[in-house]
């Protein structure tokens, strides 16, 4: 006897049903292999059922998908890149220097919290980050580069490193 089905009208797993497949072959297009396009294609479904759209997902649920699956190629990418430039910096340190793989899973899982935490800053908030933190600048040379004041640097960094410091806190 067939079990029966257990949440026929669950419009999510209708969805699931009917376009997993689809979805998985056109993430496949796209990454260029299986394995990323299934853990892609999973985490699609997840966050259609985690957001509210999901009541909306019946009159044009393709498009929805690949809006949705978009979003999470785009941050595949980004993340690959900053694990690859990551990952070329540790191969320039010596052997003895090198973090091991604990501490370079640890670095390159903060590396990302930071990344999504700048993403979220205006243009300018994160500009003046960077030249902080990356580049080494001080706030005059900052205020200097970009013609602004020296408060207003002080108040973009605050706001940077105030952002920071609650992304860090909410784990």
């Amino acid at each position: 006897m067939p079990l029966p089905d257990p949440a026929p009208a669950d419009p999510v797993a209708k969805l699931y049903r009917d376009h997993h497949g689809w979805l998985s072959i056109w993430l496949r297009k796209k990454l260029g292999n299986s394995f990323d396009a299934a853990d892609l294609a999973h985490d699609t479904f997840l966050r259609l059922m985690a957001g509210r759209r999901r009541e909306n997902a019946g009159a044009e649920p393709r498009a929805l998908l690949t809006h949705i699956a978009k979003g999470l190629v785009v941050d595949h990418w980004r993340r690959r890149a900053l694990e690859d430039a990551y990952l070329q910096a540790v191969a320039q340190l010596p052997a003895r220097e090198a973090p091991s793989p604990e501490a370079r899973a640890l670095i390159l899982e903060t590396l990302l919290r930071i990344d999504a935490t700048l993403r979220t800053l205006p243009a300018k908030t994160r500009e003046v980050f960077l030249l902080s933190q990356f580049d080494g600048l001080g706030y005059d040379a900052i205020a200097e580069r970009l013609r602004v004041s020296l408060s207003t640097v002080k108040r973009h960094m605050q706001a940077a490193l105030t952002a920071c410091l609650i992304a860090y806190q909410a784990d």
